[in-house]
């Protein structure tokens, strides 16, 4: 699968949340991140490569029980792939330009909302914002931002460096504790 992406530096677009559209030259870093903040997966294409492709790819090298994707995701290819590999899929709906499904989504969360009741799915769905904590830090603490160099393998190395350190740093904050909560205590007791 990851020979048939392209590589090749491209024009890509997409549109914010504001509804604005963005358009850069270049690539695109594909990350899956788990939660914590941790990367899993890292796939570099060009810049006019959809994310629901390089979606699947994490499912092959790590077992994971939740996919956590947002509305650019809801696919029937993706959803049926999710279920099929054993994972819960959690995506956001799209309407897309369904009017009457959209009117429903939000009468349906103002019906929740009021009852108070909570949908565990949106519960673990807002954990996904830990996916975008990990792109803006990419991006601002480990150079993601302005890449100097040319070539998909010198954007590549690069982009990983900052990985790395990434993860690095995130594992480092995942560290054991003891009961009281000191982690030298337990490295000097042992």
């Amino acid at each position: 699968m990851l020979a048939a992406l392209p590589y090749n530096c491209d024009v890509g677009r997409k549109k914010g949340s504001k509804g604005h559209c963005m358009t850069w030259c270049g690539d695109k870093l594909h990350l899956d991140v788990a939660d914590g903040g941790v990367p899993l997966n890292c796939i570099l294409t060009s810049a006019s490569r959809h994310d629901s492709q390089v979606a699947v790819l994490t499912g092959e090298r790590v077992a994971h029980l939740y996919a956590l994707m947002d509305s650019a995701y809801d696919a029937k290819a993706i959803k049926a792939f999710c279920e099929a590999s054993g994972q819960v899929a959690i995506i956001r709906a799209n309407p897309r330009r369904n009017k009457r499904l959209k009117e429903d989504l939000a009468r349906e969360a103002t019906a929740q909302r009021h009852a108070s009741q909570i949908d565990p799915a949106s519960l673990r769905y807002r954990l996904r914002s830990t996916a975008e904590r990990v792109n803006g830090r990419l991006k601002d603490e480990f150079g993601g931002r302005n890449v100097y160099v040319r070539g998909p393998a010198r954007v590549f190395a690069h982009l990983m460096s900052g990985s790395v350190a990434l993860t690095a740093d995130r594992l480092g904050r995942l560290r054991p504790r003891c009961r009281d909560g000191d982690f030298r205590s337990a490295v000097r007791r042992s």
